[in-house]
């Protein structure tokens, strides 16, 4: 396989070109996170992450701490 670009693809004619134009609207608009592959195993789809989140943040929100302590009289 020939790694080479086509010869229309010729970026010395290019002009204006800015790199990194839009890396912090990218930055502030998007939020990629990289799973380890064990655990991307657990999850065929971004779906099923979501969802997986979604129940562990109800499961947390459901925990109540034990602030009270009864006393014994």
């Amino acid at each position: 396989m020939n790694n080479k670009l086509r010869s229309e693809y010729d970026f010395a004619q290019m002009e204006g070109g800015v790199r990194g134009k839009y890396v912090e609207r990218y930055r502030t608009q998007t939020n990629l996170v990289r799973l380890d592959p064990d655990v991307a195993q657990a999850f065929p789809n971004d779906e099923a992450v979501n969802n997986a989140l979604r129940l562990l943040i109800e499961i947390a929100q459901c925990q109540q701490p034990n602030s009270t302590v009864q006393q014994i009289e």
